[in-house]
C-alpha cells in the first residue's frame, strides 16, 4: 500500500507539474503579446511627442503672426484715423469755398431782361456790390487763401 500511495502522490505531483507547465506556456504567450503591445505603445507615444512638438512650434508661429497682424492693424487704424481727420478738415474747407463761390456767383449775376425782371425781385446794384465785397472779405479771412 505504501508503494501505491507513493505512485498516487507522484502521479498527482506530475499532473500538477503538467498544469503548471501549461499555465506557464499560457503566461509566456500573454507576456509576448504584452511586450509587442509595449513596443507599439512606445512607438505611438514617440509619434505623439513629435506631433506635440510640431503643434507647439506651429502655435508659436501663430502667436508671432497674430502679434504682427495686431501691430500692423493698429498702425493702419491710426493712419485711417488721421486720414479721416484730414478729410473732415478738407470737407469743411471745401464747404466754405463753395459757400463763398455761391455768394460771388449770386453777386456777379447780371441783371436780367425786362420780362424776367418783372417776375424776379429786383436786386439793386448796391446790394450786389455789397455781397461781392462781403464774399471777397470772407475769402481773405479764411486762412489767407484767395479762391
Amino acid at each position: 500500500m505504501s508503494h501505491s500511495l507513493g505512485i498516487i502522490i507522484e502521479s498527482l505531483v506530475a499532473v500538477l507539474l503538467l498544469v503548471t507547465i501549461g499555465y506557464c506556456v499560457l503566461l509566456n504567450a500573454r507576456l509576448k503579446r504584452l511586450k509587442a503591445d509595449e513596443h507599439s505603445l512606445k512607438a505611438t507615444i514617440g509619434e505623439l511627442i513629435t506631433a506635440t512638438e510640431i503643434a507647439e512650434r506651429a502655435i508659436g508661429g501663430l502667436k508671432h503672426t497674430v502679434r504682427d497682424v495686431n501691430e500692423h492693424l493698429g498702425s493702419q487704424l491710426n493712419a485711417a484715423s488721421q486720414m479721416s481727420t484730414q478729410l473732415k478738415g478738407m470737407l469743411a474747407e471745401g464747404d466754405g469755398i463753395i459757400r463763398r463761390l455761391s455768394k460771388i456767383a449770386i453777386a456777379a449775376r447780371p441783371l436780367t431782361s425786362e420780362p424776367e425782371q418783372a417776375a424776379a425781385p429786383k436786386v439793386s446794384s448796391a446790394r450786389a456790390v455789397a455781397a461781392a465785397a462781403e464774399a471777397f472779405s470772407e475769402r481773405r479771412r479764411a486762412s489767407g487763401l484767395a479762391a
